[in-house]
């Protein structure tokens, strides 16, 4: 596959999006990993005779750095995955509506919500750790570090046929009736 490295609103940065709350989101728009790439047929078994699609990279600024594990902690957790979840589900039904192969990753589970599961789970912070270049925290469970959130950072993912423009309008659009603003 050809791709560019990744694309990004203006080629310079990512969405920067502030929820209701003041809760930042960032999403950006890549290429697949090499990963991904080699493994797709064992992740997303439905994606074989897709030839391109991108992954689209969603962040969410969490009230709680995520190393350790507390009551408090799982509840943002699941707070954060459930925004995510309505939100991937809007844009990916959006952009499925258009004709476009799409699907997101549910980050408790790591398979695909709506595609067939492949024989490995999709790992949403080794693919942040790639195509972002962020370090991991290898604790119970891998944790990100955000350089300016910290470990207090919720990765999920996007997949999508769709081409990155498309993927960045329909995103934009969608996150304005979930509740995030674009930033100025």
């Amino acid at each position: 596959m050809n791709y560019p490295s990744v694309y990004i609103s203006e080629q310079t940065s990512p969405i920067n999006l502030t929820g209701d709350m003041g809760q930042a989101v960032q999403i950006s728009i890549h290429a697949p990993s090499q990963y991904i790439c080699t493994n797709c047929e064992r992740i997303l078994p439905d994606w074989q005779q897709e030839p391109f699609f991108w992954v689209v990279i969603v962040l969410q600024r969490s009230q709680f750095s995520l190393v350790e594990s507390t009551k408090e902690i799982e509840a943002e957790k699941q707070k954060l995955r459930q925004k995510f979840m309505g939100f991937g589900c809007d844009v990916a039904f959006e952009l499925r509506d258009r004709g476009y192969l799409t699907d997101l990753i549910d980050p408790r589970t790591g398979y695909p919500l709506l595609s067939r599961p492949g024989a490995i789970p999709h790992n949403d912070t080794a693919v942040v750790k790639a195509l972002l270049g962020y370090p991991v925290i290898k604790n119970k469970c891998c944790v990100l570090v955000h350089p300016i959130w910290g470990t207090a950072v919720y990765p999920s993912i996007l997949i999508s046929a769709a081409p990155p423009t498309l993927i960045e309008f329909v995103v934009k659009e969608i996150a304005c009736q979930h509740g995030w603003e674009e930033e100025a």
